[in-house]
């Protein structure tokens, strides 16, 4: 079984950056399509970003495209989010999601069968 753990979250003025990064620990984490997706307070979980087992297919949600990077590192077991010109609108919680297994569209989050505890992430003055 797969878990993820979430780290890099904080508070962080619009137009600035953090990273967030995601340790897995697991047999399977090479092998499946792993994804961040965020909660705002009062709204629905929604896709962020997901990157497939190579690493070479990355998707975006639209209002996160040009701005956000995701990147995986299959030796050490992690994946990351590089967030730049961060506006309040992304104030959330930032989860990863692993699809161990099952398909669907990597941009729901029914797709995905086990998640992270969360990072918050704040963008304020």
């Amino acid at each position: 079984q797969v878990q993820l753990a979430e780290s890099g979250g904080g508070l962080v003025q619009p137009g600035g950056s953090l990273r967030l990064s995601c340790q897995a620990s697991g047999p399977t984490f090479r092998d499946n399509i792993m994804g961040w997706f965020r909660q705002a307070p009062g709204k629905e979980r929604e896709f962020v970003a997901a990157v497939t087992p190579s690493g070479g297919t990355l998707t975006y949600a639209d209002s996160v495209k040009g701005r956000f990077t995701v990147s995986r590192d299959n030796a050490k077991n992690t994946i990351s989010l590089q967030m730049d010109s961060l506006t309040p609108d992304d104030t959330a919680i930032y989860y990863c999601a692993v699809r161990a297994f099952g398909g669907g569209d990597r941009t729901k989050a029914s797709s995905y069968n086990v998640w992270g505890q969360g990072t918050p992430v704040t963008v304020s003055s």
